[in-house]
Protein backbone atom coordinates (compact mmCIF):
# COMPACT_ATOMS: atom_id res chain seq x y z
CA UNK A 1 0.00 0.00 0.00
CA UNK A 2 1.13 3.52 -0.78
CA UNK A 3 0.09 6.62 1.10
CA UNK A 4 0.31 10.05 -0.48
CA UNK A 5 0.05 13.34 1.39
CA UNK A 6 -0.04 16.66 -0.40
CA UNK A 7 0.99 19.98 1.09
CA UNK A 8 1.77 23.52 0.04
CA UNK A 9 -1.61 24.73 -1.08
CA UNK A 10 -2.99 28.09 -0.12
CA UNK A 11 -4.43 31.41 -1.21
CA UNK A 12 -2.33 33.46 -3.61
CA UNK A 13 -2.86 36.25 -6.08
CA UNK A 14 -2.81 35.95 -9.83
CA UNK A 15 0.76 35.99 -11.08
CA UNK A 16 2.16 34.48 -7.91
CA UNK A 17 3.98 31.18 -7.57
CA UNK A 18 3.36 28.17 -5.37
CA UNK A 19 5.06 24.83 -4.91
CA UNK A 20 3.09 21.76 -3.98
CA UNK A 21 4.70 18.71 -2.42
CA UNK A 22 3.54 15.13 -2.26
CA UNK A 23 5.15 12.91 0.34
CA UNK A 24 4.83 9.19 -0.27
CA UNK A 25 5.10 6.46 2.30
CA UNK A 26 4.46 2.77 2.50
CA UNK A 27 5.71 0.59 -0.30
CA UNK A 28 8.62 2.03 -2.23
CA UNK A 29 7.31 4.37 -4.88
CA UNK A 30 10.52 5.32 -6.61
CA UNK A 31 9.58 3.11 -9.53
CA UNK A 32 6.11 4.55 -9.94
CA UNK A 33 4.98 7.08 -12.46
CA UNK A 34 3.67 10.02 -10.46
CA UNK A 35 1.14 12.58 -11.49
CA UNK A 36 -0.72 15.67 -10.41
CA UNK A 37 -4.39 16.22 -11.11
CA UNK A 38 -6.79 18.96 -10.11
CA UNK A 39 -10.49 19.39 -9.68
CA UNK A 40 -12.32 22.69 -9.66
CA UNK A 41 -15.83 23.04 -8.22
CA UNK A 42 -18.44 21.38 -10.42
CA UNK A 43 -15.80 20.22 -12.88
CA UNK A 44 -14.27 16.85 -13.57
CA UNK A 45 -10.85 15.93 -12.29
CA UNK A 46 -8.26 16.85 -14.89
CA UNK A 47 -4.68 15.92 -15.58
CA UNK A 48 -1.99 18.47 -14.76
CA UNK A 49 1.39 16.77 -15.11
CA UNK A 50 3.17 13.44 -14.84
CA UNK A 51 6.76 12.30 -14.41
CA UNK A 52 8.57 9.02 -14.91
CA UNK A 53 10.43 7.26 -12.14
CA UNK A 54 13.81 8.44 -13.40
CA UNK A 55 12.59 11.99 -14.12
CA UNK A 56 13.74 11.53 -17.70
CA UNK A 57 10.21 11.99 -19.01
CA UNK A 58 7.46 14.40 -18.08
CA UNK A 59 4.41 15.82 -19.71
CA UNK A 60 1.87 18.49 -19.00
CA UNK A 61 -1.63 19.58 -19.77
CA UNK A 62 -1.67 22.30 -22.40
CA UNK A 63 -3.25 24.68 -19.90
CA UNK A 64 -0.21 24.59 -17.60
CA UNK A 65 2.61 23.96 -20.04
CA UNK A 66 5.46 26.49 -19.62
CA UNK A 67 4.04 27.61 -16.26
CA UNK A 68 4.19 24.42 -14.17
CA UNK A 69 7.15 22.13 -13.58
CA UNK A 70 6.89 18.66 -12.09
CA UNK A 71 9.88 17.09 -10.37
CA UNK A 72 10.66 14.31 -7.94
CA UNK A 73 13.22 13.35 -5.37
CA UNK A 74 13.19 9.58 -5.05
CA UNK A 75 15.56 9.67 -2.09
CA UNK A 76 12.89 11.63 -0.21
CA UNK A 77 9.94 9.84 -1.81
CA UNK A 78 8.56 13.24 -2.70
CA UNK A 79 7.08 14.71 -5.85
CA UNK A 80 6.72 18.41 -6.45
CA UNK A 81 4.94 20.72 -8.81
CA UNK A 82 6.22 24.26 -9.12
CA UNK A 83 3.42 26.52 -10.28
CA UNK A 84 4.36 29.91 -11.68
CA UNK A 85 2.30 32.73 -13.17
CA UNK A 86 -0.81 31.39 -11.49
CA UNK A 87 -4.16 32.30 -12.95
CA UNK A 88 -7.60 32.40 -11.37
CA UNK A 89 -8.55 29.40 -13.49
CA UNK A 90 -5.87 27.38 -11.70
CA UNK A 91 -8.06 27.43 -8.60
CA UNK A 92 -8.81 23.83 -7.66
CA UNK A 93 -8.07 21.02 -5.29
CA UNK A 94 -4.79 19.48 -6.40
CA UNK A 95 -4.23 15.77 -6.04
CA UNK A 96 -1.09 13.72 -6.16
CA UNK A 97 -1.39 10.27 -7.69
CA UNK A 98 0.77 7.25 -8.39
CA UNK A 99 0.46 4.56 -11.02
CA UNK A 100 0.88 0.98 -10.03
CA UNK A 101 4.00 -1.07 -10.55
CA UNK A 102 4.40 -1.76 -14.24
CA UNK A 103 2.55 1.35 -15.34
CA UNK A 104 5.32 3.17 -17.17
CA UNK A 105 3.40 5.42 -19.51
CA UNK A 106 2.74 9.04 -18.56
CA UNK A 107 -0.97 8.77 -19.19
CA UNK A 108 -3.46 11.53 -18.57
CA UNK A 109 -6.37 9.36 -17.53
CA UNK A 110 -7.17 9.41 -13.83
CA UNK A 111 -8.37 5.81 -13.87
CA UNK A 112 -4.82 4.67 -14.67
CA UNK A 113 -3.53 5.93 -11.33
CA UNK A 114 -3.93 3.55 -8.43
CA UNK A 115 -3.00 5.63 -5.39
CA UNK A 116 -4.32 9.06 -4.52
CA UNK A 117 -3.73 11.69 -1.88
CA UNK A 118 -6.46 13.63 -0.13
CA UNK A 119 -5.75 16.82 -2.04
CA UNK A 120 -4.65 20.34 -1.20
CA UNK A 121 -6.62 23.47 -2.03
CA UNK A 122 -5.10 26.12 -4.26
CA UNK A 123 -7.02 29.36 -4.58
CA UNK A 124 -5.86 32.10 -6.92
CA UNK A 125 -7.49 35.48 -6.49
CA UNK A 126 -7.57 38.23 -9.08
Amino acid sequence: QVQLVESGGGLVQAGDSLRLSCAASGRIVSSHVMGWFRQAPEKEREFVAAISWSSSRSNYADSVKSRFTISRDNAKNTVYVQMNSLKTEDTAVYYCAARGVGGTELVHQAWAYVYWGQGTQVTVSS
